[in-house]
């Protein structure tokens, strides 16, 4: 069984070098509204949110080098706006309701979903979009209803959910190393 799931990863992972253009281009975008003052919002549900908590802590901590903290906001975390919002206004208006109230022009949204179609994360998306903010999917399978709806969407083609997020992962340490790389530069010029 282990030869046979790493074989399955190593395969999906085939198609990223098809994708390096848009990783990179993604990752420069997201540098630019950091560099500017502007913060990253980053959602997702199941291992997704994990990996939007992921990404947040990259940014907030460090990721390879020492440097002063970025603004990033999970909107995966705080469990009294979870529910309050779940409860009033329903489920799917969980990750809009934090943008509406943290997102504003010139921030970033990643939205992370491995069917494309999570309706909490459209939501929020559609949100974002409304504000003036940046939006990206960093999707699954063929990119669902989520791919039309983003500036830039990196799609995962591949059926099986855990490696969707293998690469995710994978995207989001690139996106974490770019990041630093670009901003740490800069600044010490």
């Amino acid at each position: 069984m282990f030869a046979e799931i790493l074989e399955r990863h190593l395969a999906c992972f085939k198609q990223l070098p098809d994708l390096e253009r848009e990783v990179d281009d993604i990752a420069k975008r997201l540098s630019g509204v950091i560099a500017g003052g502007h913060k990253v919002l980053i959602c997702g549900n199941g291992g997704s949110a994990a990996d939007a908590q992921h990404f947040a802590a990259e940014l907030i901590g460090r990721f390879e080098n020492e440097r002063a903290a970025w603004p990033a906001v999970a909107l995966t975390t705080d469990t009294s706006i979870l529910t309050a919002v779940g409860n009033d206004y329903g489920f799917d208006q969980v990750f809009a309701r934090q943008v509406q109230g943290l997102g504003r022009s010139g921030d970033a949204l990643i939205g992370i979903s491995t069917s494309g179609n999570s309706g909490n994360v459209i939501q929020a998306v559609q949100e974002a979009r409304k504000l003036g903010m940046y939006t990206v999917g960093l999707l699954g399978k063929c990119g669902g209803a989520i791919k039309p709806l983003v500036d830039s969407a990196i799609v995962i083609d591949d059926p099986a959910t855990a490696r969707i997020q293998e690469a995710h992962s994978f995207i989001l340490h690139y996106w974490a190393l770019v990041i630093e790389n670009r901003i740490c530069a800069a600044r010490s010029e």
